[in-house]
C-alpha cells in the first residue's frame, strides 16, 4: 500500500507540471517570438546558437532545396528549450562542452565541411547529437509559429498544404 502514495505523488507532480506548462506556454512562446524578431535567443548564447546551427546545417544541409539554416531551425530549438523541451537543457549544456573538446576549442562553423562531418561522426551516437537531430527535423516541419520552418520551407519540400481548404472526396472511403 505504501506504493500507492508514491504513485499518487508522482501523478500529482506530472499533473502540476502539465498545468504549469499549459498556463505559461503563451507567455513563453511570446517571449521567444519577440527574441526571434530581434535576432536574439532566449536560451542559447550567440556562440552556442552558432554551434547548434552549424550542426543542424550538416544534419539537414542546403542542396537545391532549403536546409536547416534557411528554415531557421535554430530558433525552433531555442524556443523548444525554454518551453516543451526544458528537460533537454542539460543534454545541450553537456553536449556543447563535449563538442568544444572535439573541435579543440574552435567554433564548429569555422571548420571546413569535411572537418565538421568528421567531428559529428565521432559524436553521432551521443544523446546530444540525437537530440539535435530530432530537434532539427522537428524544426524543419513544425508550424512556423513555433520558430523553425521559416517561410514554410519544410512544408514546401514535402508538399504540405496548410490552407485547410480541402474538398471531398478526402480519400477512398469518401468516394461513395
Amino acid at each position: 500500500m505504501s506504493d500507492s502514495r508514491r504513485k499518487f505523488l508522482l501523478k500529482s507532480f506530472s499533473a502540476t507540471s502539465a498545468a504549469w506548462l499549459a498556463a505559461n506556454w503563451p507567455a513563453e512562446v511570446a517571449a521567444a517570438e519577440k527574441a526571434q524578431a530581434m535576432g536574439a535567443f532566449t536560451y542559447f548564447t550567440r556562440e552556442q546558437a552558432g554551434e547548434v546551427d552549424a550542426m543542424a546545417a550538416q544534419i539537414y544541409p542546403t542542396t537545391d532545396t532549403p536546409g536547416a539554416r534557411e528554415a531557421q531551425v535554430i530558433y525552433f530549438i531555442d524556443t523548444a528549450l525554454v518551453t516543451f523541451a526544458q528537460d533537454k537543457q542539460d543534454i545541450y549544456a553537456k553536449g556543447l562542452a563535449e563538442l568544444s573538446s572535439h573541435t579543440n576549442g574552435r567554433p564548429l562553423a569555422t571548420l571546413s565541411a569535411d572537418q565538421q562531418i568528421q567531428v559529428l561522426t565521432v559524436i553521432e551516437k551521443t544523446p546530444f547529437f540525437r537530440t539535435v537531430r530530432d530537434h532539427t527535423i522537428m524544426g524543419m516541419f513544425a508550424s512556423p509559429q513555433h520558430g523553425g520552418n521559416y517561410k514554410k520551407a519544410g512544408w514546401t519540400q514535402i508538399g504540405y498544404d496548410d490552407s485547410l481548404n480541402f474538398r471531398a472526396p478526402f480519400g477512398a472511403y469518401d468516394k461513395a
